[in-house]
């Protein structure tokens, strides 16, 4: 009697389990594994695939970018304030915007937008999808290039630089960003001749598989990034780049760093050392870069390198920032990038704090280190010393900004950045004509009496549930 009882309940289970599937199986959800909203049964989760239609994602449901997701000319995605919007690690999940596809993403700074892992809260990791890729039609100095990491082929550039991408702009994105193969990557952010028209503020790339933000030609402005617990580096300019810049944050976590050498800024001008114009001529602002040595003078992660690497005939500029806790400060590579700043003007590195506990200044093969040395003490204040919390104190910085020996998951939530003393409180100086249409603030580095990360930024979004 007791056998037939377990056999008929056995039998009941099974067919309930089989309907449930069914279920899935026609309404498209994904399979119900690892991730917050896929195994959750009590929200409903919208599977995103191939080409979209224009449509608006809203708040009320949680969607999975399964594959490579493409917003196509004439087609405008809309995502409400407070959606999530979760990668799929298993196809690799990346939303693309081609060319004359627009994306309106404008969170609020209490109802951001978060495009994240679909992994489960503690088990998300960097790489996990593939991050966001918007193309545009403004110029680079490449012909028609091809995006880096997605298959088919899309290109991008052209010749509106006041071409309109759409709006990112309380934004999140969490835990993306492949290397699919040597300089072949998606990044957590990737900008290819995205115009000015577009609209770029308050935007964050947290726990990137690749650089966090990457523009590839293009003159799009922004202000108020964020790039933290980066792999490789956090703003990475080509192709041209020149457009403005202000109020940026760079925290590496010391575990994290690629065999490629892992920067805080990257700027390069082409694939090569060839005269292709327009240069890379952008102009950042009040950044604050902060690398892995919060004690002493080395990293533990050899792979980390400089505060700022400027390559091939890169000539942008940087003001008003400070760099420190990278091993190395500044390296010019090529002949032709010294050229740019010392020679040409065409870049400029002013009033900037560089604090750098170990090497101060490297150039490539043939360059004139001492010439590098001497452009940028002339008009910049450089701190040789070892790296410590009364040091951070002189300059401004407050040593819980830097991951120290925490781990990964173990970081504030929400640090309060504020700054009221030391050399960043005062100094900024916005006089050259490079600054031109820039805010005007007393302060140097990216924050002054007012967190502008607070309510929206996350700091902590391994364990974070959603």
């Amino acid at each position: 009697m007791k056998k037939t009882q377990l056999l008929s309940a056995m039998i009941i289970c099974l067919a309930v389990f089989g309907m449930a599937a069914c279920k899935k199986d026609k309404d498209k959800d994904p399979d119900p594994g690892p991730g917050p909203g896929p195994g959750d049964t009590t929200e409903e989760v919208v599977v995103l695939e191939g080409n979209l239609e224009t449509r608006t994602l809203t708040a009320d449901k949680k969607y999975l970018i399964r594959g490579q997701v493409f917003v196509r000319a004439g087609k405008v995605l809309t995502i409400e304030p407070g959606t999530i919007v979760m990668g799929e690690r298993s196809s690799r999940g990346t939303l693309v915007i081609d060319r004359d596809g627009d994306i309106i993403a404008e969170g609020t700074a209490s109802q951001p937008i978060v495009f994240t892992s679909n992994q489960q809260p503690g088990d998300r990791d960097r790489g996990d999808w593939g991050g966001l890729v918007i193309l545009g039609k403004a110029r680079t100095n490449q012909v028609d290039p091809v995006i880096e990491g997605i298959t088919p082929e899309v290109h991008f550039g052209g010749n509106d630089d006041n071409d309109n991408s759409g709006v990112l702009k309380y934004v999140r994105v969490e835990f993306a960003g492949i290397e699919l193969s040597p300089n072949n990557e998606t990044n957590g952010i990737t900008l290819g001749g995205v115009g000015k028209g577009t609209k770029l503020e308050y935007a964050q790339v947290s726990f990137g598989g690749d650089d966090g933000f990457e523009w590839f030609g293009g003159n799009v402005d922004g202000k108020y990034l964020i790039v933290f617990a980066g792999w490789d580096d956090d703003y990475d300019c080509d192709y041209g780049f020149s457009g403005k810049v202000q109020f940026g944050l760079g925290i590496r976590y010391p575990g994290y760093a690629d065999q490629s050498e892992s920067n805080g800024l990257e700027w390069d001008n082409g694939p090569n050392d060839n005269d292709v114009q327009p240069y890379s001529t952008a102009t950042f602002s009040n950044f604050t870069i902060l690398g892995p040595i919060a004690e002493g003078k080395s990293a533990s992660n050899k792979n980390f390198a400089y505060g700022i690497d400027l390559r091939r005939r890169v000539a942008m500029s940087l003001f008003n920032s400070v760099i420190a806790g990278y091993p190395k400060g500044l390296r010019m590579n090529q002949t032709s990038v010294l050229e740019q700043y010392a020679d040409k003007q065409n870049g400029v590195i002013s009033n900037n704090i560089f604090h750098f506990p170990a090497a101060a200044f490297n150039g490539g093969s043939s360059v004139d280190v001492d010439a590098v040395e001497a452009y940028i003490t002339a008009s910049n204040t450089v701190i040789e010393d070892e790296a410590s919390a009364a040091k951070h104190a002189e300059i401004g910085l407050k040593q819980d900004w830097f991951f120290g020996s925490r781990l990964a998951s173990a970081y504030s939530s929400n640090p309060n950045f504020t700054v009221t003393g030391g050399l960043l409180a005062s100094g900024a100086n916005f006089s050259h004509a490079k600054l031109s249409g820039f805010q005007n603030v007393g302060f140097r580095g990216a924050f002054g009496a007012t967190d502008w990360t607070d309510g929206w930024a996350e700091f902590a979004p391994v364990n974070k549930e959603y």
